[in-house]
């Protein structure tokens, strides 16, 4: 079964283009990773929401001792608001196919 994560960070203000270009040098790495389906970068005034679908736990798992996750947040050390909000989900399919799961 697909595992959703939603990650939220807020970058302290000075840093922000720095957090952001730290994600998304990440992201070409976490692509390539086995299990991931997808890992997408949103944002907004305050915050960065990386929204994730991984094909299992066990990929989820990989994914947390990759490389890319480990420089990610070494390059995130004292530029974010606290830590990172992550929320694990397990999708309820409603509604058309194509629009009620991620």
């Amino acid at each position: 079964m697909p595992v959703i994560v939603v990650a939220t960070v807020k970058p302290l203000p000075e840093h922000r283009d720095e957090v952001k270009g730290a994600f998304t040098a990440a992201i070409e790495q976490v692509h390539g990773e086995d299990g991931c389906e997808l890992y997408a970068l949103q944002e907004n005034d305050d915050r960065f929401v990386m929204i994730e679908k991984w094909a299992s736990q066990d990929a989820v798992q990989t994914h947390g001792g990759s490389p890319a996750l480990a420089k990610l947040g070494a390059e995130l050390k004292g530029k974010i608001v606290g830590g990172l909000d992550v929320v694990y989900l397990q999708p309820v399919p409603a509604g058309d196919a194509a629009k009620g799961a991620l």
